[in-house]
């Protein structure tokens, strides 16, 4: 049971996202992050992206619920200032696990980054990338000619990933998708759907000719050598969703989207 005395309220610096901060500051007391029981997070998706890794950086581990104050807000409710409490007790939980990409770049510096909806590789020149492709230390596709390539998680498939013409993901599918961006070659490989339990790794060919960067949803590194990828079970985020405005049925309801 969440403690609604206990909420910290976090907004955009966008307009609209501003006016509904001070709308609900006139109605409710809120608290610091620090001392929060649950987050209202107001924005759209990118602002909840930012909400999410600050979560994951401080190792918090409490309820997220964003209202809408963006564009699309696909990981956001409804904007509803008035029943909020009311909300809250109906609300849905879902927990979302990240990827962790371990990249290590040409000149030998490695970083390792989480990713709530996707890792991108995308090739830095007007020469397309060249990748190795390799699934639980078995090549799988010796070279891959392309703009980029992509590991979305389900929560991420309906992002850059369903851009992509990549697969969406069930939310509870314990699924990975694998999606090239605009291959030359092999043609005919559109991508792989894998089970979460899988390590992928990227390599990088003739990187110094051909630089490729790496982004962890918006966390960009560049002229890399090499990436692993693999789901982060050590963490874990949960997200807040009105009955009728859940993630799962949402991401379901995007495969009938014309």
């Amino acid at each position: 049971m969440i403690d609604v005395s206990k909420l910290a309220l976090l907004a955009s610096h966008t307009e609209n996202a501003r006016e509904a901060e001070a709308l609900l500051r006139e109605q409710f007391e809120f608290v610091d992050l620090d001392q929060a029981s649950a987050a209202i997070v107001l924005g759209g998706d990118g602002y909840m992206l930012q909400v999410l890794h600050s979560l994951l950086e401080s190792r918090r581990d409490i309820p997220v619920y964003g209202m809408n104050r963006g564009t699309v807000g696909f990981l956001m409710n409804g904007w509803h200032p008035t029943d909020l409490g009311s909300s809250l007790a109906r609300a849905k939980s879902f927990t979302v696990k990240p990827l962790s990409m371990t990249v290590a770049t040409v000149d030998g510096q490695q970083f390792t980054l989480p990713a709530i909806n996707e890792v991108s590789l995308l090739r830095e020149t007007r020469q397309a990338a060249k990748i190795g492709i390799t699934v639980n230390k078995r090549l799988v596709i010796p070279e891959l000619v392309c703009d980029g390539i992509l590991v979305a998680t389900p929560a991420g498939s309906t992002a850059y990933n369903l851009s992509a013409n990549g697969p969406i993901l069930p939310l509870d599918s314990s699924l990975l998708a694998l999606t090239p961006i605009s291959p030359f070659r092999p043609r005919r490989w559109k991508g792989a759907i894998l089970p979460d339990r899988y390590v992928i790794r990227l390599e990088i060919l003739e990187s110094n000719k051909r630089p490729v960067s790496a982004v962890a949803d918006q966390r960009e590194i560049r002229e890399v050598a090499w990436v692993e990828v693999a789901l982060d079970r050590n963490k874990a985020m949960t997200l807040l969703f009105d009955p009728d405005h859940a993630l799962d049925d949402r991401i379901a309801m995007e495969q009938f989207v014309v």
